[in-house]
C-alpha cells in the first residue's frame, strides 16, 4: 500500500528544496501548480470555460490565457475570485487524484503531492501524512525580501495572503525545520523518507 504525503510550506520557507531532495530518491511528485497550469492550456475545456466567464480578453493572441490580466481582475473582487476558484478547483483535484491513484496501482511505495495551498485549498483529505516545511517567520521575511527584491512592506503583505507558517505546523504530521542549513535540511528529509518506506513495508 502506498503512503501519500502532502508537501506544503509557506511562501521562502524552502519547499522546493525540500521537493527536489525527494525526487533525486525517484519519487514521484505531483505538482499541483505544474497542474493547474496544464489544465488551462489552448484547446483546453476549461480555458474555454474561462474565456465565457471572464471574456475573450483573457485570451492573447496565441490562445494562451493571459494571467497577468485574469489576476488583475481577480485581485480585488472577491465574487470573480470566487468564480475563478468554483471553475479550477475541481478540475485541480480530479487531476491530482488521477495520478495519485495511476501511481497507487503501480505499487509506488511513497507519493509525495507537492500543493502549496494544501489547508487553504482543502487537499488534506487527498494524503495520509502532511509535511511542513518551516522556517519561523522572521527567517521568511528575510529570505523572500531576499530572492523577490522586495522591501519589508511587499514582503509582509505577500506573506499575509496565506495561512500563516506557524498554523501550518500546527497541522502538520511532520515538520522539516529549514531554519539550518542544507544539510540539516536534507537530513530531515532522509529521516522522514526512512520512516515512510517503513511504515510502508509493515502495511
Amino acid at each position: 500500500m502506498s503512503c501519500v504525503v502532502g508537501l506544503s510550506g509557506s511562501i521562502a520557507t524552502g519547499k522546493s528544496t525540500v521537493v527536489e531532495w525527494f525526487k533525486t530518491k525517484q519519487v514521484p511528485v505531483i505538482d499541483a501548480d505544474r497542474i493547474a497550469r496544464e489544465i488551462v492550456e489552448p484547446g483546453k475545456p476549461i480555458l474555454t470555460r474561462l474565456k465565457q466567464t471572464f471574456g475573450e480578453e483573457i485570451i492573447q493572441t496565441d490562445g494562451s490565457l493571459d494571467r497577468t490580466l485574469l489576476g488583475q481582475m481577480i485581485f480585488n473582487d472577491d465574487t470573480l475570485r470566487q468564480k475563478l476558484d468554483d471553475l479550477m478547483h475541481p478540475a485541480i483535484v480530479k487531476e491530482i487524484v488521477s495520478r495519485r491513484d495511476r501511481y497507487m496501482n503501480q505499487s509506488e511505495p511513497l507519493i509525495i503531492l507537492d500543493i502549496p495551498l494544501l489547508f487553504e485549498g482543502g487537499f488534506t483529505n487527498l494524503v495520509d501524512r502532511i509535511i511542513v516545511v518551516y522556517t519561523t517567520e522572521a527567517v521568511q521575511l528575510e529570505r523572500l525580501m531576499k530572492r523577490n527584491k522586495l522591501t519589508r512592506q511587499e514582503a509582509k503583505k505577500r506573506i499575509k495572503t496565506q495561512w500563516s507558517i506557524e498554523m501550518k505546523k500546527d497541522l502538520a504530521t511532520d515538520v522539516i525545520n529549514n531554519n539550518g542549513s542544507l544539510d540539516e535540511t536534507y537530513k530531515q528529509c532522509d529521516t522522514l523518507y526512512k520512516k515512510y518506506l517503513s511504515q510502508e513495508r509493515k502495511q
